[in-house]
């Protein structure tokens, strides 16, 4: 990226490259806060205060582009799709009201605390057995692989526990996960979304069948409930119900896995936190808030402009494309006192967007939080000499949403 000493050279901005993008993050917020990005075509906004505008005023910013491919699917892809039946759409994200109001009411009264608070032991016992393995592969003394043994695969057990998945099917079901980010917030070539094409295919089908098998035999989970709505009377559709399951599938464990990730390093490169939490696990709540801010999984989300406004003093016309960088806004100074510092005390990190907010806010931020405190509570009591590995510098997916470390390489004595 190209950055004058005088101006920003906002053309050369890459909005897919999400590695050390902070010190960028920061000087748009100065210089130039809002900018229209002509290579993607999206209105570029950084500051904690447009971003809460735009999130705010639902109605002249609508979601319906949140799930929008961020390059079209290819024709050899498009036809994978149609002949095999993927008609996919948001559960939530995507939607406006009413209808988003209707869908969202009858899907948080099966997804809330009293069923999350229900498996908080057998959140306690995945983590435990997840560190054990953790553990076991580094008697060597060499480095290993966080991010592999533990961030990834523990917010997806967790969470198919609630969705009634059995544990077999969630490597396959990660592997999914991982194709419908690439789809829709990756740049992939045409060549690279021919498999990617294949998995969502795939992934349909198994919602649609993992649906007949909870009709045919209910079970205590989210599927489960829905389909008994639904046959109470609710008004929800059973495609509604497979979006919904698309959705949740995969936002409830890619982002809590990536979470883990960005935190543990967090941690490791912020040792005065890490001593803290340690010394005093009252801290961990708030330490959670504060990572949330600093280190979130989700940095950027799009809205649609329905007609011309005025934004930070900035005109948008009507129609235009808008990506709102929240990574950004949860840094900016005019809402956090050296907001570029880990500060696990401070006062208003609850503020952050890393759920969003307003009628979009995640449905699951009370499951993401309390696994990120069982976990990290479980890492300072068994692993107090945590470090990262020599050398160790995290490399991130190409996306313009979710900032996914490659890899977490760790060591301990």
């Amino acid at each position: 990226m190209n950055i004058q000493s005088s101006a920003l050279d906002v053309g050369a901005f890459d909005p897919f490259d999400l590695n050390k993008p902070h010190a960028l993050w920061e000087q748009f917020r100065k210089e130039a806060p809002i900018f229209y990005h002509e290579a993607s075509g999206y209105w570029v906004v950084t500051r904690y205060d447009d971003c809460k505008a735009i999130f705010d005023d639902w109605k002249t910013f609508s979601s319906e582009n949140a799930q929008k491919p961020m390059r079209p699917m290819c024709d050899a892809g498009r036809k994978i799709l149609h002949d095999g039946g993927f008609t996919a759409y948001s559960g939530l994200t995507a939607r406006v009201p009413p209808e988003h109001t209707r869908i969202r009411k009858i899907a948080q009264g099966c997804f809330g605390p009293r069923r999350f608070k229900s498996i908080e032991p057998q959140i306690e016992d995945i983590v435990a057995r997840h560190l054990d393995q953790l553990e076991d592969a580094g008697k060597t003394g060499g480095p290993v692989n966080f991010w592999e043994i533990v961030a990834y695969p523990v917010p997806a057990y967790v969470l198919f526990t609630l969705m009634g998945i059995p544990d077999e099917d969630v490597p396959k079901i990660k592997q999914y996960g991982g194709s419908r980010g690439k789809m829709t917030w990756s740049d992939l070539s045409d060549e690279e979304q021919i498999p990617v094409a294949h998995d969502m295919v795939a992934y349909w089908k198994y919602i649609y069948n993992l649906l007949d098998m909870r009709r045919d035999n209910p079970g205590d989970d989210f599927p489960s409930d829905l389909l008994r709505l639904q046959s109470e009377g609710a008004d929800i559709s059973i495609e509604e119900i497979a979006g919904v399951l698309y959705s949740t599938l995969f936002a409830g464990h890619e982002t809590t896995s990536t979470f883990m990730g960005n935190y543990v390093m967090a941690m490791m490169h912020n040792r005065d936190a890490w001593d803290a939490i340690k010394a005093d696990h009252s801290l961990i709540p708030g330490a959670v808030e504060e990572m949330l801010r600093y280190m979130p999984s989700v940095v950027g989300w799009r809205r649609k402009a329905r007609n011309a406004i005025t934004v930070g003093g900035v005109d948008l016309p009507a129609g235009a494309e808008v990506l709102m960088i929240t990574g950004s806004a949860n840094r900016d100074e005019a809402q956090y006192k050296n907001g570029e510092a880990l500060d696990i005390t401070r006062k208003n990190a609850r503020t952050h967007m890393s759920f969003g907010y307003g009628i979009h806010y995640c449905l699951g931020f009370q499951l993401a939080k309390m696994e990120a405190q069982v976990l990290l509570r479980q890492l300072a009591e068994r692993f107090p000499n945590l470090r990262l590995s020599g050398g160790f510098e995290a490399q991130y997916l190409r996306n313009i949403s979710f900032r996914v470390p490659t890899s977490v390489m760790v060591e301990w004595n």
